[in-house]
């Protein structure tokens, strides 16, 4: 604990803040690789601190400098007043930001609550996507520099974790290079994206935090920016109706096109969900030998998990020829 307040105190001088108003360092459970803190101030104002292992944690090849992809994100979501963490100081190894008001999306809802959200989350997300980028794919670095185009970043992102597959060898459904071969059947369809937008590309529900505190509910935050890309805004759709169908969220597609999001589910819109669905699966299958989880973990992720990574090639396959 008292490297942690050491910690806290430091990133807080950093920001210009006060580090002798710090009250109280709490652990935030939920995150997956990085370590998070929420830090109180004597003036009630909360803070999120993230720090990555101390030590080298085993991950994939595009796990690496995680926090500048989210830094990046928060930055660009703030441009258009999306509701999200706004970041206070960013050094090398640690990200301070604001905390959001609210809770994981959860099943408490009425069906009615939940529409209203999902409507809520359309128009944010149709806001993020109105944000262009520099170049295309992750701004960490971490596969090499932004490409000039979606075709050579995204078959780039599918190449690292095609050779993280084959480093670990995780159980897939289909071996490696039999997938590999149907991904590249449909890499035609990335051609229709020629600017680069800003993707959160994780926002399942337990990264959407729900805000109750005056009224009806509310969106308190699009959180956890680090798996953030510059490409298709398409393939935050995939996380949004993870193991889904996002054609089926009426909702959320109603309050995307309110805002000025544009969709139509056409063959190469279909086709690019498919890749951007196998490359999440794919992450998901794979990252559970260098993340050593738990049989019950495992055992889902096999058999949740790999019907819907077979039915992807099987689209990309039908759609792709």
């Amino acid at each position: 604990m008292a490297d942690s307040w050491e910690r806290a105190g430091r990133i807080l001088s950093e920001a210009g803040l006060p580090p002798g108003d710090l009250v109280r360092v709490r652990p935030l459970t939920g995150g997956t690789y990085n370590t998070v803190e929420e830090l109180l101030l004597a003036d009630g104002s909360r803070y999120v601190l993230k720090v990555p292992p101390a030590q080298a944690v085993p991950g994939l090849r595009h796990e690496r400098d995680l926090l500048v992809s989210e830094a990046e994100f928060y930055r660009a979501a703030a441009t258009v007043g999306v509701t999200a963490p706004r970041v206070v100081a960013a050094v090398p190894g640690q990200l301070l930001m604001t905390a959001c008001p609210g809770d994981g999306w959860d099943d408490s809802l009425t069906a009615a609550e939940e529409r209203e959200l999902r409507a809520e989350l359309g128009r944010q997300v149709a806001l993020l996507h109105r944000v262009s980028g520099p170049g295309h794919g992750y701004p960490s670095g971490a596969l090499g520099p932004l490409a000039a185009d979606w075709r050579t970043a995204f078959t780039g992102m599918l190449d690292a974790v095609l050779d993280d597959a084959r480093r670990y060898r995780p159980w897939l459904p289909r071996p490696v290079e039999e997938t590999a071969r149907t991904l590249r059947t449909g890499y035609r369809a990335l051609d229709a994206i020629t600017v680069p937008r800003l993707v959160h590309f994780d926002l399942w529900r337990g990264n959407i935090l729900v805000d109750r505190s005056a009224g009806p509910p509310r969106i308190g935050g699009l959180i956890d920016g680090e798996r953030m890309l510059w490409g298709d805004p398409v393939a935050d759709f995939v996380s949004l109706a993870l193991l889904g169908d996002m054609e089926k969220d009426e909702a959320f597609l109603a309050g995307y096109r309110e805002a000025g999001g544009r969709v139509e589910f056409d063959t190469s819109t279909r086709l690019r969900l498919a890749l951007y669905r196998a490359y999440l699966y794919l992450i998901m299958l794979t990252e559970t030998v260098p993340r050593a989880v738990d049989a019950g973990r495992l055992r889902w992720t096999r058999e949740t998990v790999g019907p819907e990574l077979v039915a992807a090639l099987e689209e990309i396959d039908e759609l792709g020829r």
